[in-house]
């Protein structure tokens, strides 16, 4: 797999959780470290994703928000 963005985190599929329209999918990348991301129900079934399975979280992101309180 080749892509443009630089930030790719290859891990460990910890959960798959299939809504209406999204499904969630939580990628451990390191012992603690978990990305969540959000992604349609067709896409999710076309990759197969299943709980342990390898995946990469891919950050693309052209703004970060920073917030304190």
């Amino acid at each position: 797999m080749k892509l443009s963005a630089r930030n790719q985190f290859a891990g460990t599929i910890l959960e798959v959780h299939k809504g209406a329209t999204t499904t969630h999918v939580r990628i451990e990348i390191a012992p603690g470290i978990v990305f969540t991301a959000s992604i349609t129900n067709e896409a999710a079934e076309e990759l197969g994703l299943k709980q342990g399975g390898k995946a990469y979280a891919v950050v693309k992101a052209s703004d970060v928000m920073v917030g304190v309180e």
